[in-house]
Parts: structure tokens; C-alpha cells; sequence
């Protein structure tokens, strides 16, 4: 997972999970703030957008490595092929 993913909300700890136990009055409620909804909106699409070219680019990055071993097998295969017609 992306660390912009929840960004918006503060992501707590193992103290402060045991902490909420006991907090009756919902006291360490916390969140990540903005100046203004505006800002957190454009914020939270900007992220998203960012999270979303992130995993394009691994896509590609996928896609490529794929496609060099499959060029590579086929190259592989070919000459194996031309040197088993070479030997006979």
C-alpha cells in the first residue's frame, strides 16, 4: 500500500491503540487537517492521481520485463533451432 494512501488520517500506534481502551471521551480522535475543504479535496485527488501513475508505472514496468524474457525465450529458441540444423 502506498504511503499517500491515507493520508487524511493519522495512522496510529500500538501505544496509542491500547491508550484508546481506556479514553472514554473519544479525546485522541485525531485527524491530518487542512486549511479548508478545498484544500483537502484537492489534496486527496492529487494523491490519488499520484497513487494511480505510480501503479501505471509499475504496470509498464511489468509489462516490459515480460516481454524482454519472451523476446529473450524466443531468441533463445531460434537459435537453438538454427544450431540443432547446423549439427545434423
Amino acid at each position: 500500500m502506498n504511503q499517500l494512501t491515507g493520508f487524511l488520517y493519522a495512522r496510529p500506534s500500538l501505544f496509542e491503540g491500547v491508550a484508546r481502551l481506556i479514553d472514554f471521551g473519544n479525546t485522541l480522535q485525531v485527524y491530518n487537517s487542512s486549511l479548508s475543504p478545498e484544500q483537502a479535496d484537492f489534496l486527496a485527488l492529487a494523491s490519488d492521481w499520484y497513487v494511480v501513475g505510480e501503479d501505471i508505472k509499475e504496470a509498464m514496468n511489468q509489462y516490459h520485463y515480460v516481454r524482454l524474457q519472451a523476446t529473450n525465450d524466443l531468441l533463445r529458441e531460434a537459435h537453438e533451432a538454427i544450431m540443432a540444423g547446423i549439427e545434423e
